[in-house]
């Protein structure tokens, strides 16, 4: 009797449709599984957004930029930090702009906050333009991680910090971040965890 041969075809053909709709769904949020993508993330990103951001120490008159900000949970709590400064966000999902400026209507009316569709990549902001940096769960899906890290170093101040945050769920090994950080040009880069996951912390020189 002919044994069965593996099916790995099959089985990576799954994989592929199942890393798809992840990434519709949480990475680069697409139609209506991006949308309940945002809901998701907005409850589960909400607590790691704050210890992020209580780690920047940010001052009211501060400029900040979050890259791949999803449904805007972060941008919202950076705007109560900044309250008198400039909160900016970059995302490649039109979904996530679209929550990120609902749920930040008031903040965007006002100017005080902007929301753009895009790619960390290629930073639609000038050379030194802001005081702080961040990304949570989100360098993981970049196209070029190296590339995008040089992109927001470009745009921080001298003197800026950046921190990339991420949850247990993003799949990202702590190993390899603080020298992504150090390869992009950063300094004093280094790994602090708690509960709610870990964040690699760097300045610009």
């Amino acid at each position: 009797m002919a044994s069965k041969a593996p099916r790995y075809g099959g089985d990576q053909h799954l994989m592929s449709v199942v890393h798809r709709l992840l990434l519709r769904t949480f990475g680069r949020p697409q139609g209506l599984l991006g949308r309940l993508g945002g809901i998701i993330m907005a409850r589960m990103n909400q607590q790691c957004a704050a210890w992020v951001i209580d780690l920047l120490d940010i001052q009211p008159h501060e400029s900040v930029l979050e890259v791949g900000f999803g449904p805007g949970v972060g941008i919202q709590l950076l705007a109560r930090s900044a309250s008198a400064g400039y909160v900016a966000g970059v995302d490649v999902s039109a979904e996530m702009v679209a929550q990120a400026t609902t749920r930040n209507a008031q903040a965007v009316e006002s100017g005080r906050v902007e929301v753009r569709h895009g790619a960390v990549e290629r930073l639609p902001f000038a050379d030194e333009t802001f005081d702080k940096a961040l990304a949570i769960n989100s360098m993981q899906v970049w196209t070029d991680a190296g590339a995008g890290l040089r992109e927001m170093r470009r745009v921080l101040k001298t003197g800026g910090s950046i921190v990339l945050g991420f949850t247990p769920y993003a799949g990202q090994p702590k190993s390899g971040v603080p020298e992504q950080l150090t390869a992009a040009g950063f300094t004093a880069a280094h790994v602090v965890e708690t509960r709610v996951g870990f964040c690699a912390l760097a300045i610009k020189p």
